[in-house]
């Protein structure tokens, strides 16, 4: 279509940070001018910034000043409470728009794939994330935390943040917006040890220096290294050479806490790597994690890898959180890669079985390349995604004509559709709730409370 047409109409599938970023580099098209509707499954928009960001990390959620400023450009509209494949359907959206971009996300996390890891007391970190950060899918959720020791597998920054959130003190927890059933939980359970298990080295853990210096301020937490998980094989001892400054700083926060000696806080946060689980054991409930002894070596690639030895361990614990991941899930009725939890594009053209692009679809977020980055890695991401979107529209290869309304298709089903107005009534109850608290919101966590907030 041309510049002197109607503005680009353009639908946007999610409301985290790849979303709203994606919204950014539309509206600001000028050739063509561009109208953007974001839904959102959710009353409220965000994504994990508001639903996966650890409580205690305020200053990561301001990112979402930008996306306001985004939000109050002329022609941003935002329909929260409206599912793609129970509102609306995939091939509605496309019929109903120029173009649609999915930034959905990865909402689900990657399995084991071991005996027991089903068992009660055996829980997905994305679970236990989504219930203290008060997601309303997630607060029927009951989290036994009675247990002495928990056990948290992987080495990334979700589970470094379940394993703080885990050891946090009442005083630490009083100022942030974790929800109160989730502060009681944490400060009444019975949890004394914390143990982390990496599968492979210290070298290879992927959390950032930050994340892994904060463990080390823990007011009621020793964080204690065997100085023995240190020593580095050759292979590692070579990666670390090439490695970057972030992971020579992360060895040597590590290096300092093997110095550390327990001073007699009530809860212990271990670290231990080259450990994989092979088994959770337990008869009604978890009781034990069966582990073995990895040995590390570099492939052809001279990429570090994990092989396992014949040394094996059982660790007695009452509770596991797997975070050794989050995975993508498909939309009804759109093209979705199940090995890689993605939509299959080629720079966010999204493909048909075929490879070739569909004219019209995108992706952007971690529904396009995978669960890697920072939240500010998103920004690349969309911008490029949008690039193509409208290097398509100039060329006039997006053959949609943006036929019907989607207003009255989300009417005629009784869709309660809550507008960016809807959303600011929610902000600023909760942010009432937390003013008087020290906190920077209490927030509304069932589906009938963000409702009624957002019709009030």
């Amino acid at each position: 279509m041309s510049a002197t047409e109607r503005p680009l109409r353009v639908a946007i599938v999610g409301s985290g940070p790849a979303a709203f970023y994606a919204a950014g580099q539309a509206l600001a098209s000028e050739d063509p001018a561009v109208e953007v509707d974001m839904l959102e499954r959710l009353p409220t928009p965000w994504g994990l910034v508001r639903l996966g960001v650890a409580p205690d990390h305020p200053q990561l959620k301001t990112v979402s000043r930008a996306f306001e400023k985004i939000a109050a450009r002329p022609g941003f509209r935002f329909l929260g409470n409206v599912e793609v494949g129970r509102d609306v359907t995939h091939d509605e959206l496309v019929r109903t728009y120029d173009a649609v971009i999915y930034a959905v996300g990865s909402q689900t996390d990657r399995r084991l794939g071991i005996p027991g890891e089903d068992l009660p007391g055996s829980w997905p970190a994305t679970e236990f994330v989504a219930w203290y950060n008060g997601h309303p899918d997630f607060q029927a959720l009951e989290f036994d935390l009675s247990a002495e020791r928990a056990v948290v597998i992987g080495n990334g920054n979700v589970a470094l943040d379940v394993a703080r959130m885990l050891a946090l003190t009442r005083a630490e927890l009083a100022p942030t917006d974790t929800t109160d059933a989730a502060i009681e939980a944490i400060v009444a359970s019975g949890i004394r040890e914390i143990l982390v298990l990496g599968r492979r080295g210290p070298v290879q853990a992927s959390w950032t220096p930050a994340e892994l210096q904060e463990l080390g301020e823990l007011a009621g937490a020793d964080v204690l290294v065997d100085p023995a998980e240190l020593d580095l094989d050759p292979a590692s001892a070579d990666e670390l050479e090439r490695s970057s400054n972030i992971v020579r700083r992360n060895v040597e926060i590590l290096r300092e806490f093997a110095e550390h000696e327990p001073s007699g806080k009530a809860r212990v946060l271990r670290l231990r790597f080259r450990a994989s689980p092979v088994a959770i054991l337990g008869r009604d409930r978890v009781e034990a994690v069966e582990i073995v002894r990895n040995r590390l070596e570099a492939d052809e690639d001279g990429h570090v890898r994990a092989v396992p030895t014949d040394e094996r361990e059982v660790i007695p614990c009452g509770l596991v959180f797997r975070s050794i991941g989050y995975r993508g899930v498909g939309v009804l009725g759109a093209p979705f890669d199940e090995r890689g939890g993605t939509m299959p594009n080629e720079g966010g053209r999204v493909l048909d079985e075929r490879g070739e692009p569909i004219a019209g679809v995108y992706c952007a977020g971690w529904i396009k390349r995978g669960p890697t980055g920072v939240i500010g890695t998103n920004k690349k991401d969309a911008t490029e995604t949008v690039d193509l979107l409208l290097e398509d529209a100039r060329a006039s290869r997006l053959t949609g004509d943006a036929r019907g309304s989607i207003d009255a298709l989300l009417a005629e089903r009784g869709t309660q559709v809550v507008t960016y107005p809807g959303w600011e009534a929610i902000d600023a109850v909760e942010k009432a709730r937390g003013e008087g608290q020290g906190r920077p919101r209490v927030k509304l966590d069932t589906w009938d409370e963000l409702l009624a907030a957002a019709r009030d």
